[in-house]
């Protein structure tokens, strides 16, 4: 008998149900590849009128990592909702980058910030921004705004290129400087001042850490923290071996977590230093558009003209020093 089940939550499944002889086959559905994607956004697009490319299609395969067959095909009603809005009968990729925002992060709540904050928010985003295009070379910025959202004053969102199972202690590294970039840049830019907006990225940066530490063998000991105290053998070492190094290397976890912290948030600064020019054109861009599509990040950036922001006038030094 194949017994075919839906469902998100297979520990909800009576263990008697799952007993060898019980069901013949067991199937694990996943998200579906960058392929799998493109041929679901075209079939999709198909039924409606629009002028997307094949390579605007592939490029909205690979900013969708996640999607379903039923978020692309909301997606996709969601662009035609966006054109029919700007009486238009054709979606365009403008449409598609819109609708997209708004599933993403939903309406913002359309407040208007005071302009110290809209400002250092814009900076602290900003600096996440310059750092992930910089820095985080396997992952693309999706998205960068400074429009409120329900939980969120601002936020820098970021994507992978192409589908990915493994990651690697340089990747990891790169996500932590990317997440305390906010707090080396608020004190870098407001006198050694910063907010508490930063509590989340602190969050984030030491969860890293920590795995890092303990759990994926990318810190100065080997055994697993997790082992460690399933089978309450206590940490390594203990201080008692012979050698002053060794004892140093196995000291208490939360010791080697923060020190690990601190020289990437030394390595932050410096970064920040060498790319203020940038993170203040970005600040600026964000201040002006408060939401950029990561294509428009890149070319403020770098200086050029994208499709929502014309990063070119952060060329001219006069208007840097004004800035």
């Amino acid at each position: 008998i194949l017994v075919v089940m839906a469902t998100n939550m297979p520990e909800s499944l009576d263990e008697a149900l799952l007993r060898p002889g019980r069901i013949d086959r067991m199937y694990r559905v996943g998200y579906p590849s960058k392929a799998g994607r493109i041929r679901t956004y075209e079939g999709y697009f198909a039924k409606v009128a629009n002028s997307l490319t094949k390579e605007e299609v592939e490029k909205l395969a690979i900013i969708t990592p996640y999607a379903t067959g039923a978020t692309i095909k909301d997606l996709v009603n969601e662009s035609l909702i966006m054109a029919i809005r700007n009486a238009r009968t054709s979606v365009t990729w403008a449409d598609v980058i819109k609708a997209k925002q708004l599933k993403q992060l939903g309406p913002s709540e359309d407040v208007e910030y005071i302009e110290r904050e809209r400002h250092a928010t814009a900076v602290h985003e900003a600096c996440h921004a310059v750092m992930a295009y910089r820095i985080r070379k396997h992952m693309d910025i999706d998205i960068a705004t400074i429009e409120k959202g329900a939980e969120y004053l601002g936020m820098v969102a970021s994507i992978p290129p192409d589908d990915q199972f493994t990651r690697w202690k340089s990747e990891y590294q790169s996500d932590i400087l990317v997440s305390l970039a906010s707090l080396a840049g608020e004190r870098l830019f407001f006198e050694g001042d910063n907010s508490s907006g930063v509590s989340g990225d602190l969050e984030s940066a030491t969860t890293i850490a920590s795995l890092m530490e303990g759990h994926w063998g990318m810190g100065s000991t080997i055994s697993s923290h997790a082992s460690n105290r399933r089978f309450e053998v206590g940490a390594p070492g203990g201080g008692k071996g012979p050698d002053q190094n060794d004892r140093e290397l196995r000291r208490a976890l939360s010791d080697r977590i923060e020190d690990n912290l601190n020289q990437l948030l030394e390595r932050v600064e410096q970064l920040l230093k060498q790319n203020r020019q940038e993170v203040l054109a970005l600040a600026h861009a964000l201040e002006t558009y408060k939401t950029l599509p990561g294509d428009d990040v890149a070319a403020v950036i770098n200086c050029e003209n994208g499709t929502l922001a014309d990063g070119r006038p952060y060329a001219d030094a006069s208007f840097m020093n004004e800035i």
